[in-house]
């Protein structure tokens, strides 16, 4: 009977040396430091810190627009719901289609929904497209109201880019251009169309598009470091994956090169504005929090000291837009 029984314990230690460890998925999961509550599992995986991204654009477009008395608050707020549902839409649409293709069964950073198990990945689909409904939905609105039909196009498109990021069976995201696209649209065209359902004829006095121009493209470069040191924290795994991004199709010094001459050149841009606009002098404070980003990139010795620059960059960021918009209003001036 002993024997047996010892038999029994050699057989089970023998099938668990075989199946190895548990999943690195759960191993994931655990690392990233999964919330206890579902509500704070879905909170987690939104990826709130990136989401002054989405706000920063609204409110230096809104910021333009006021420089005419043409800002209008309904508006400004529908566009921001626009911009916000759009980016929880594709951080969960992200979670989602890297879930299932295994890319996240081992990095390190936020918790992620779909690779964790925790909950169903088409729920996690689901989530997805019912923000992007939302998006759909505040941009009409926004359609009708300005009766500026050639919107919808923009929408679909970008609701196109969050979705084919990742996912599809070619994601531009795996082949290196997720930060050509952030540029554009988290740049150029959320501060320009911001201001535009607010002011329809900007364009007809030189001046405030080019109010507009440096701080949009100062935008759309912090974006495009934003994804790119995402993706440099990411780039041995994503190699092993085969998800070509920047990072990995240009390596790992050449990446901290040009995360570089992104930070810095929007700090360029923004440097010119407290000569016209003294309340924009505010906005300088985010160079404090956009520098330290390069140090931390160029030095760092494990990514988890990307996740410390991806936190700071973004609240760089998202000062930079609002503190920009805020003294771009007539009370400066």
């Amino acid at each position: 009977m002993a024997k047996k029984s010892s038999a029994k314990r050699n057989s089970a230690r023998a099938r668990s040396s075989q199946s190895g460890p548990k999943s690195p998925i759960n191993k994931a999961a655990v690392a990233a430091g999964a919330p206890k509550s579902a509500l704070g599992k879905w909170v987690s995986a939104a990826r709130v810190r990136t989401l002054g991204l989405a706000v920063a654009p609204v409110a230096l477009g809104t910021g333009v627009a006021s420089l005419a008395q043409s800002e209008n608050w309904l508006y400004a707020g529908l566009a921001l719901l626009v911009a916000l549902s759009l980016q929880i839409g594709v951080n969960y649409a992200n979670d989602y289609s890297d879930g299932i293709r295994g890319t996240d069964a081992v990095r390190v950073g936020p918790f992620r929904l779909t690779a964790s198990k925790t909950v169903k990945a088409s729920s996690v689909r689901n989530v997805a497209f019912a923000f992007f409904g939302l998006a759909a939905l505040a941009g009409l609105a926004l359609v009708v109201l300005t009766q500026m039909w050639w919107l919808i196009a923009v929408g679909a498109v970008a609701i196109l880019a969050a979705w084919f990021y990742t996912g599809g069976k070619k994601p531009y995201g795996y082949a290196g251009f997720g930060e050509i696209v952030s540029f554009f649209f988290f740049g150029p065209i959320a501060v320009f169309g911001t201001a535009l359902v607010q002011y329809k004829t900007m364009f007809n006095d030189a001046w405030i598009p080019l109010a507009a121009l440096g701080g949009a493209v100062g935008l759309g470069f912090l974006a495009a470091a934003v994804l790119l040191v995402n993706n440099l924290r990411d780039i041995d795994t994503d190699a092993a994956v085969g998800k070509r991004t920047l990072s990995v199709r240009i390596g790992k010094r050449a990446s901290q090169w040009v995360f570089t001459a992104l930070v810095l050149s929007a700090i360029v841009f923004l440097t010119p504005y407290p000569f016209f606009y003294n309340g924009t002098v505010l906005s300088l404070a985010s160079v404090l929090f956009l520098l330290p980003t390069i140090l931390i990139v160029f030095t760092y010795r494990s990514p988890k000291e990307l996740v410390t620059a991806l936190k700071v960059l973004s609240a760089g960021a998202t000062m930079y837009g609002l503190l920009l918009g805020f003294g771009l209003f007539n009370l400066f001036l």
